[in-house]
């Protein structure tokens, strides 16, 4: 599963079965998101949870970096064994209003800011699954 980390809200998103394609889940506040992960865990297969990393233009941290780590830091205690991995999340946003409007998605319904951070977190999991780290990551399983 993935995460789109927001201050005040995160996308959901999650593979099927044989890890082919991500979709998106749902969009949870933040100060649930440890809960929510926890159940989603309890009930169904999850190998790792991948969290998209805030970055610059210049591939440094980006200033949110600071509320996603206490966050994060809590999940990972929460849900261990479970891993948590980072993944640069940078253009995602700009990649989900893209895939929103080449899907014919209303002007009305892209000002929705709860489906771009889904959309973002889908997107997070597909080019995982599509990296090398994914390929280190599995090969590690083994």
């Amino acid at each position: 599963m993935s995460i789109d980390f927001g201050r005040r809200r995160c996308g959901i998103a999650a593979t099927d079965i044989l890890r082919i394609i991500a979709n998106g889940v749902t969009t949870v506040e933040t100060a649930s998101l440890t809960d929510f992960v926890k159940r989603y865990i309890a009930a169904e297969p999850v190998d790792a949870v991948v969290v998209g990393y805030p970055r610059d233009m210049h591939g440094d941290p980006s200033e949110s970096v600071r509320y996603l780590t206490p966050v994060i830091n809590r999940l990972k205690k929460e849900i261990a064994p479970v891993p948590v991995i980072f993944f640069d999340e940078r253009f995602t946003s700009v990649l989900a209003h893209r895939a929103m409007l080449d899907g014919g998605m209303k002007k009305m319904d892209r000002r929705d800011k709860a489906i771009v951070d889904e959309i973002s977190a889908s997107i997070i999991l597909n080019d995982f699954l599509q990296s090398r780290l994914y390929s280190e990551f599995t090969a590690n399983e083994k």
